[in-house]
């Protein structure tokens, strides 16, 4: 078994016999033990009573957390002409069509987020099987396939979010960074929370919501408990 380092020891005694914090306290308990050298990002994962292999039981949304990842995130614009001007002048960081699709193609992924105009997602189509499992293929259900390009880059630099259930039912995220003052941490993960709340598929059955849990990027979890992580 590997040795330990002191810090994660630390840690990890400092969360033992924690369960079902509020969020305020989950949030100053992973604040005070993320010490890696970089500003560590605080994760939350849900686990959900749905099945996703399941059409009618498969969660996805979007939501705009009221004060942003603390992320930069890298966009790539599927678009031509005053369509793939306007996602430059927005700030994208890459923009192309048969060019974008075959550096793709070549195993370059140089974003985190992925929109497209209508009139591409032919071409887009085609990296389904490699965009698909990063779970960065454009979808109208989300606002990432669109006219409107101007916003939808905009969007995604400024806080907004895509989640997805895994095949466990599971929802995670970033939803800030240790450095954040708390209560912004604890509203942007409320407005998280609430997202996922609005998305329940209608053919989830029983208990939707199971459990959230925090952690920092180099940290152990924590349960939160679900009345103070919902805000009601």
């Amino acid at each position: 078994m590997a040795k330990l380092g002191k810090r994660t020891r630390a840690a990890r005694e400092a969360f033992a016999d924690k369960v079902n914090l509020s969020v305020e306290d989950a949030i100053e308990l992973i604040k005070s033990t993320a010490s890696a050298k970089f500003d560590e990002t605080v994760e939350i994962a849900l686990n959900l009573g749905v099945d996703p292999r399941h059409a009618d039981q498969m969660v996805r949304g979007v939501v705009t957390l009221p004060n942003g990842t603390g992320k930069d995130v890298r966009v790539a614009v599927f678009a031509r002409g005053p369509k793939a001007d306007e996602a430059k002048e927005a700030g994208a960081d890459i923009v192309g069509a048969e060019d974008l699709m075959e550096t793709i193609q070549g195993g370059t992924i140089e974003f985190d987020r992925c929109i497209a105009t209508p009139d591409m997602m032919p071409l887009v189509g085609r990296l389904g099987k490699i965009l698909g499992p990063r779970n960065l293929m454009p979808n109208p259900k989300v606002g990432t396939v669109t006219m409107d390009v101007k916003a939808a880059v905009e969007a995604a630099k400024g806080g907004e979010v895509q989640f997805k259930a895994e095949k466990a039912g599971v929802v995670h995220a970033g939803v800030g960074k240790a450095s954040f003052d708390a209560a912004k941490l604890a509203e942007n993960i409320r407005a998280f929370v609430d997202a996922v709340s609005r998305a329940k598929p209608t053919g989830a059955k029983g208990t939707y919501m199971k459990k959230v849990s925090l952690s920092s990027t180099m940290g152990p979890g924590v349960s939160v408990d679900l009345v103070s992580a919902s805000g009601n």
